[in-house]
């Protein structure tokens, strides 16, 4: 399977848009927490005005954490050059097999790209492990089903 030239690019924007979405969600959700526990400040009293307060809290440390682990994939995704093809399953790598297509970024589930699916995995994942330094002709098995790698690029 042979993909056109700028595939990589157009997954990569992909992965690159999907990082960019995540940080504006928990960054807006946070800012909104932030908002209500301060309007709980301003119109309540007693339990219920601890409680409000203490619900946005936990909402913002939770969000915040989301916001960190998205920061760190845009950080990861940063290393990565789109334009450079690869030898090897390694970031930035397009993993061609008779089982299914990878790209080798962020875990961000799976595209459809010129007709293709494409599964976007992150390096750290089980299937990244297993992957990475793997080479065209190369096999390896997970989950009990074997593939052969066709094309890296």
């Amino acid at each position: 399977m042979i993909f056109d030239k700028g595939v990589k690019s157009e997954i990569f924007l992909y992965c690159q848009q999907y990082v960019a979405d995540r940080i504006d969600r928990f960054s807006s959700a946070i800012e909104s927490a932030q908002n209500d526990a301060n309007k709980e400040t301003k119109s309540s009293s007693g339990d219920k005005h601890e409680t409000g307060r203490a619900m946005a809290q936990l909402e913002t440390e939770n969000n915040s954490k989301h916001l960190i682990q998205a920061q760190k994939l845009k950080i990861a995704l940063g290393q990565i050059n789109p334009g450079v093809s690869s030898n090897q399953a390694e970031p930035g790598a397009l993993v061609v097999t008779d089982n299914g297509n990878f790209f080798i970024a962020i875990s961000a589930g799976k595209i459809d790209v010129q007709g293709n699916t494409i599964h976007l995995i992150s390096l750290a994942s089980p299937l990244g492990q297993i992957l990475s330094g793997k080479r065209a002709n190369e096999s390896f098995r997970i989950n009990g089903k074997t593939y052969k790698i066709h094309q890296i690029e």
